[in-house]
């Protein structure tokens, strides 16, 4: 429930030279306000239109009210606990729709209704906006001008609520360049003349409260700027938007939907993501799968909660990380050109329904991560570009406020209130929607100034670097108020480059993120898996540099949608040799992955070996799976994500160096590397001796060194024949026996497969 709101007690300031000689006893209206309201163009509204009281004589109020309604010609007023013959009359001042009269004074008071009959013979009765207070309160104000609003969505946007026992929906937006804004839809005929907003002065933000307008409600914000343009724009703030190719925001209520995965947040609150399995499935849900028969063919959040999610459990991933949710207008961006931050995709279905999806996640045990876009926004005209006439949301100079290679504007981390709305836009996603993380994309070109310019396309900082301190500063109150406000969430960097200090907490001078896609490992890693087996002995660092580094940051180790699409080609794809090899090669990478420190992430199909690259427009090839050799390849993609969640020597100690320890990273001649992962930090378990050969040659009796004398099981193999491979490796069981290797004297006799990762344990 709204605050209840007091009339407005203040005069109408009237002129001299008016000409609206009103006869009675109030000051009429000077004819300059008189215009900025029949042409839309009046900041103030509300302290002419509405309900006032002025002094009078006797001590008793002059109650007034005044109404503009353009293309009325009657207008009464009554309240509903009178009789309809009791309505009263508003006298016509203006032809232009200004309806003025004087009321009885009473209490208790409660809205009126206006009774409106118009030219073509239509009548309509309604609750006067305009009788209503204000309802940001001036520390909303503040908060929001400091950039320290970390709940301003519930301020600005359109919020269903009821005030004085009225329903209706509360309008916010912020656009301090702007001459006017009034709030259209379907309900007023879109006609900016009918509920211009109020301005709250030098915060920048617009307010109105619009009774009888509701759930389901289509609207924009109409903006006329200084320079006399009127523009129509999309609630950047708004919680819902018209599928494209429309551009409307929507009113939704968010509050109603009843969680019930209060154990789920309970347990994640309390959970430190450093030591536990997380294993990411990388979902386009437009064409993971798709119906169709339809147009368009989406799936919805209902299907796949239906369809996805029993996948998911089945192939043992810890999340699903989603591309794609925040609202965009262009199928071909894959949701990285934002058009509606705080709004759900409508491709999918409603933002209750992506509610009711992260719920049933969560009942199955599944987090769910997002893919977050801070770093710049599209230049569609409905959207944030020069919101209010200025560049607002962006810089002005293009040296800072442009991206030239994707076409987009950078926002401007040094205003307060663009910071504010996009921290507070992190907290919304996980809280009001339960996410369990963001994914937060292109952080690399945050951080640099000059982020693919040439000399003279940027502008140094004021030390005269290239670092973008604005937005460093950005992202460590981003992280801060993450910890702060969603403690149970993490916060993932796509970052390709060395900037140091990414995952160090905000509090030890780091940028504050839970983890930083290792995107040196991919990249070094794809090199040497793409090369012929033959000539991986030349380029055998590719694959040992990033234990260098591998904890220097909390890494995550991705596989994702960019390394599998525009002619990259999918991972099986990449693969060298003929078919068998492929897979074979395949079957290695996926197991040197799980058995590498690091969390880890792959995009769908890549675990059933999709030959096709992805494509955003088509489904993946579930057909493959009618074969036997793909399925035994996601059988293999499913046992080592059992063998990662199960195993605390993986995950346990992902982050932490003491979990590993490089027994032969240097064999460079036999393309071998081995090295062993250990439990730390309370967890239990005998270490794992993980064994890999990059070649198509059987490194028969290989010695391995082992740090205690007994008997060592095979817990995986990836050349076993329950995944496709030969099984040239018939070995369960190693006996250890005295032996010098790898600095130890105790060996085990290991027959290396082919293209393959044996994984040992003692018995």
């Amino acid at each position: 429930m709204a605050k209840r709101n007091k009339p407005d007690k203040q005069g109408i300031q009237g002129g001299a030279n008016t000409t609206l000689q009103s006869p009675r006893p109030w000051p009429a209206l000077a004819p300059s306000e008189v215009e900025a309201l029949l042409h839309a163009q009046h900041r103030q509204p509300r302290s002419v239109l509405g309900y006032h009281e002025l002094p009078g004589e006797g001590g008793e109020p002059v109650v007034i009210v005044r109404v503009l309604e353009p293309d009325a010609i009657e207008v009464s007023v009554y309240w509903e606990d009178e009789l309809s013959s009791a309505a009263r009359p508003l006298t016509q001042v203006h032809p232009g729709g200004l309806f003025e009269a004087q009321l009885p004074y009473r209490r208790p008071l409660v809205p009126y209704r206006l009774a409106i009959r118009y030219r073509n013979g239509q009548t309509h009765t309604k609750t006067d906006p305009y009788y209503f207070g204000l309802q940001l309160t001036d520390f909303d104000l503040y908060l929001f001008g400091q950039g320290n609003h970390h709940r301003i969505w519930s301020k600005l946007g359109a919020h269903p609520c009821v005030i004085d026992c009225v329903a209706g929906t509360q309008f916010g937006v912020w656009a301090p360049n702007a001459a006017r804004v009034s709030v259209v839809g379907d309900f007023n005929i879109w006609d900016g003349r009918l509920h211009p907003m109020q301005s709250r002065g030098d915060s920048g933000i617009w307010e109105l409260f619009i009774p009888e307008v509701g759930v389901g409600a289509r609207y924009k914000y109409e903006i006329r700027t200084h320079a006399g343009e009127t523009r129509l724009k999309a609630d950047p703030y708004g919680n819902a938007m018209e599928l494209r190719p429309k551009t409307a925001s929507i009113v939704v209520d968010l509050s109603n939907f009843q969680w019930t995965d209060e154990a789920w947040m309970a347990r994640r609150r309390g959970a430190d993501p450093r030591r536990e399995p997380i294993c990411v499935y990388e979902v386009h849900l437009g064409s993971w799968r798709q119906a169709p028969s339809r147009d368009p063919p989406f799936l919805s959040w209902v299907e796949a909660a239906e369809q996805l999610i029993p996948y998911v459990v089945d192939m043992g991933y810890s999340h699903i990380e989603l591309i794609g949710i925040a609202e965009y207008p262009f199928d071909g961006s894959w949701g990285y050109q934002v058009g509606g931050y705080y709004a759900p995709t409508a491709r999918y279905g409603t933002p209750l329904e992506f509610m009711q999806f992260v719920d049933r996640c969560h009942g199955a045990g599944v987090g769910v991560l997002m893919d977050w876009v801070p770093a710049h926004f599209p230049k569609d005209a409905h959207g944030l570009i020069e919101f209010d006439g200025s560049p607002l949301y962006e810089h002005a100079d293009p040296r800072q406020g442009e991206h030239r290679d994707w076409g987009t504007k950078i926002f401007n981390f040094g205003r307060n209130e663009v910071r504010n709305f996009l921290t507070s836009n992190a907290l919304y996603w996980l809280n009001e929607y339960h996410l369990d993380g963001l994914r937060v994309d292109a952080v690399a070109s945050m951080l640099y100034l000059d982020y693919s310019r040439e000399p003279g396309q940027w502008i140094p900082n004021k030390y005269g670097g290239r670092e973008n301190l604005e937005a460093i500063e950005f992202l460590k109150h981003l992280n801060w108020a993450v910890r702060e406000y969603a403690p149970h969430a993490m916060t993932i960097a796509e970052e390709s480059t060395a900037f140091a200090g990414l995952t160090t907490p905000v509090h030890e001078g780091g940028i504050g993120f839970t983890f930083k896609w290792n995107m040196g490992w991919m990249n070094d890693t794809l090199r040497y898996w793409e090369k012929d087996p033959v000539h991986r002995r030349f380029d055998h660092n590719l694959v040992t540099f990033s234990f260098v580094y591998a904890w220097s940051e909390r890494f995550m180790l991705p596989i994702s949608h960019d390394e599998v699409v525009h002619g990259k080609g999918s991972l099986i794809s990449k693969m060298p040799g003929d078919d068998w090899q492929k897979k074979a090669n395949w079957r290695l990478f996926l197991t040197f992955m799980t058995a590498h420190p690091g969390k880890k992430l792959l995009f769908m199909g890549q675990e059933f070996a999709q030959w096709h690259e992805w494509r955003h427009a088509h489904a993946l090839d579930w057909a493959l799976l009618e074969h036997d050799d793909h399925r035994r390849l996601r059988d293999l993609a499913r046992a080592l994500n059992a063998l990662y969640v199960s195993s605390p020597q993986l995950h346990g100690s992902d982050c932490d160096a003491a979990g590993f320890l490089g027994l032969d990273l240097h064999n460079a001649e036999q393309s071998v590397c081995i090295f062993e992962r250990r439990a730390t930090g309370g967890d239990v378990g005998e270490p794992l001796l993980c064994a890999f050969n990059a070649t198509p040659v059987p490194r028969e009796d290989y010695w391995i060194g082992v740090e205690a004398p007994g008997r060592y099981r095979k817990v995986f193999d990836s050349d076993s024949t329950l995944y496709g491979g030969s099984g040239c490796n018939a070995q369960h069981e190693f006996q250890s026996f005295p032996g010098s290797a790898h600095g130890r004297d105790h060996v085990v006799r290991v027959h290396l497969p082919p293209l393959a990762g044996i994984l040992l344990r003692r018995a």
